[in-house]
This record gives structure tokens, C-alpha cells and sequence, in this order.
């Protein structure tokens, strides 16, 4: 009988099956170039919208709960940069839910391979990179609007800010799919929070009731994502009422989020059972 692998081993073997996995993928969404392009333009364009409502409520007003277009762009960048870096690694996985339902689950759980890493890889779609870009140029236009003072400690800020806020997206699509285990038809739920915290982070936290904005910081820590750096790289007075410690504990709410996810996807794989079909 052969020994466990390490953690480090567990580890490289599931990136190993991701990347082959998100390869085969890739190669096959580039065998129609054509149809990548008009695709991944069009979801460049369809996510421009939303930023394109906000400028046109500023045509009305100078501020939207004290903060300015700029500032404004500020968030809607952040947010749909990690949302979009999140849904491209692993956005597939809100489609669980019919996996478990036509019990193709199965196929997965025989390979010698992690599930979360096929699983998460399965369709990898290039194209959504549309999101990404298009959040970086809004982001890029924020910034030179508002020609921040940029020290060490605010890069090492903005870099975290990134980083954790894409893992924290990305634990609720692994917690959420984790849960799409015992109720199959919950893909709405997992969006509601995914595509739907997304959208709530766009807009300053002072336009919303204090209760919805403390469980964003205290329930599902959506908060960490952008709101609470943003208050440090702004320089703008905390709406919240939070400690300020907190603006720089994005990379604890990510850890967190991380283990939650973590545990809930080895619940969710040990309770499934294959349909018999």
C-alpha cells in the first residue's frame, strides 16, 4: 500500500490536474477564433453597462454618498477585477448543482485526481477575461482621475487587495458549490452573493442600511474585498464603524474564507451520493 502524498504533493498534483484540464479547455474554446473574440467582447462590453448607469447617475449629482465618480470607479474596478479573476478560475463550478443532479460526478470522482481541481477547471472559459479587462480599464481611469499618493504600504495595500479579493470570491463559488451538494437547485443562491455581493461592492457602503453593511463585514466578510482597503487608499473616514485595524485585514477575512470553503467542499464530497443512474 502506497504512502499519502504530503500536503505540498497533494497540492502540486491538483494544480498539475487543473492546468491540464483548463488546457484542454482552452485549446478547444481557440479552435473558433472568430466566435472567442465576438464572445469575449461581448462580455467586455455587457459588463461595461453597469459602469455606464453609475456615470450617468453623476450627470445628476457630484457625489453618491460622499463619494466621487472617480472613488466610485475606484470600487466598481476592484470589485469586477477580483470577481472576474475568481469567476475565470473557478466560476464553473456554480453548474455543480447539474453535475449532481445527471450524475456525471461520478466521472470525476473515479480519476485519480482531486475533484475540486477538475471540478473547478471543467469549461474553462477564456472569454470571461472580458470582465477582467474591461474592470482594469475602468480601475486604470479611476486612478489617474484621483492621482494617488503612492507609498510602499499603499502598492503592498493595493496588491493584497487584489489578491485576497479574488480568494474570498473565490471561496464563496467553492462554499457555494459545496452546498449545491445537499440542495442541487441552489446555482440562484450562489449567484445572489457571487454576481450579487459583486454588485453591492461597486457602490460606497454608505449608501446602504448599517445592518446589510455589517454583515458584509461580519457575516460573509464581502467587506475585505474592497470597501475597507478602499477607505485606506482614499483616504476616506470610515462609514462602517469598524476597528481600523480592519483595513488591512483583507488577507485574515481571505484566510477564513478559505478554511470555510475548504471544509465545507470535504462535507459536501463525503455526503455525496452518485444517482444510480
Amino acid at each position: 500500500m502506497s504512502a499519502p502524498l504530503s500536503p505540498y504533493r497533494r497540492t502540486r498534483e491538483a494544480l498539475r490536474a487543473y492546468r491540464l484540464v483548463a488546457g484542454m479547455w482552452l485549446r478547444a474554446s481557440l479552435a473558433y477564433r472568430a466566435s472567442f473574440w465576438i464572445t469575449t467582447i461581448g462580455n467586455g462590453v455587457t459588463s461595461l453597462l453597469d459602469f455606464v448607469v453609475i456615470a450617468v447617475m453623476f450627470r445628476h449629482t457630484t457625489t453618491l454618498g460622499g463619494w466621487t465618480l472617480p472613488q466610485v470607479a475606484f470600487l466598481y474596478g476592484t470589485s469586477g477585477l477580483t470577481l472576474g479573476l475568481a469567476d475565470l478560475l473557478v466560476g464553473s463550478l456554480d453548474q455543480l448543482g447539474q453535475r449532481v443532479r445527471d450524475g456525471s460526478v461520478d466521472t470525476v470522482l473515479v480519476r485519480p485526481a482531486a475533484a475540486l481541481a477538475q471540478l473547478g477547471a471543467d469549461r474553462f472559459a477564456l472569454r470571461r477575461a472580458g470582465r477582467v479587462v474591461q474592470s482594469l480599464l475602468v480601475l486604470g481611469w479611476s486612478l489617474a482621475e484621483l492621482r494617488l499618493d503612492w507609498t510602499v504600504p499603499k502598492l503592498l495595500v493595493m496588491a493584497v487587495l487584489v489578491l485576497c479579493g479574488t480568494v474570498i470570491f473565490g471561496s464563496v463559488f467553492v462554499a457555494g458549490a459545496a452546498f449545491q451538494f445537499f440542495a442541487t437547485d441552489a446555482a440562484e443562491v450562489q449567484n445572489s452573493v457571487t454576481y450579487g455581493g459583486a454588485t453591492m461592492l461597486q457602490y460606497p457602503p454608505s449608501v446602504f442600511a448599517r445592518d446589510l453593511v455589517r454583515g458584509a463585514v461580519y457575516g460573509i466578510p464581502l467587506a475585505f474585498v474592497n470597501w475597507l482597503p478602499a477607505l485606506y487608499l482614499l483616504g476616506l473616514p470610515d462609514p462602517i464603524g469598524v476597528p481600523g485595524w480592519f483595513r488591512f485585514a483583507s488577507p485574515l477575512a481571505a484566510l477564513l474564507c478559505a478554511t470555510a470553503a475548504g471544509l465545507a467542499w470535504r462535507a459536501g464530497i463525503r455526503s455525496y451520493r452518485s444517482t444510480g443512474s
